[in-house]
């Protein structure tokens, strides 16, 4: 359980750096008079991620869930691979990418990256990754339950904002 304890850790300092990244974004956004819609589902958003992550702790520990190693391993390496998606997504975008729906008039859409392909190719590494983080220790129950809340979330509230604000800028 240490070592899940620890790529637990590293998931959390992994966020922190993406909030760091977020900020700096979200200032230069606004700062060049970028708008920013859907911010009453955000504060939901960030506690739904951050009870990701304590949820796989805590199941680990109170339910005592095995470690499966062929299970874990291949869940681990889908979740690497997941974190490799994001920060794909992450440099395509660049200055334009955020947590926060922001959107900075006059600029186009990113058709490049893996944007080439999928209209929210940050979505696919977050559903996919929040269903192989928690089973790299078999946490099934918080992989079903942050799957179904982040599918509300992201069908009824998080991609609509950002179709509306897109829409809205081109």
């Amino acid at each position: 359980m240490l070592a899940f304890d620890l790529l637990m850790l590293a998931v959390v300092a992994e966020r922190l750096a993406e909030l760091v990244v977020s900020t700096r974004h979200a200032r230069w956004a606004l700062a060049r008079g970028g708008v920013e819609t859907g911010r009453g589902h955000y504060p939901t958003m960030v506690a739904l991620h951050a009870a990701l992550l304590v949820g796989c702790v805590v199941e680990v520990h109170a339910a005592h869930r095995p470690f499966l190693p062929l299970l874990g391993a291949t869940a681990l390496a889908v979740a690497v691979a997941m974190q490799g998606l994001r920060w794909w997504c992450i440099a395509t975008l660049g200055t334009q990418w955020s947590t926060r729906v922001i959107v900075v008039p006059g600029l186009g859409l990113v058709r490049r990256g893996p944007y080439r392909w999928v209209n929210h190719p940050n979505y696919v590494a977050v559903v996919v990754e929040g269903i192989a983080l928690p089973l790299v220790h078999t946490a099934w129950v918080t992989a079903i339950v942050f799957t179904v809340l982040n599918a509300v979330l992201l069908a009824g509230f998080r991609i609509p904002a950002e179709e509306r604000a897109l829409v809205g800028a081109t």
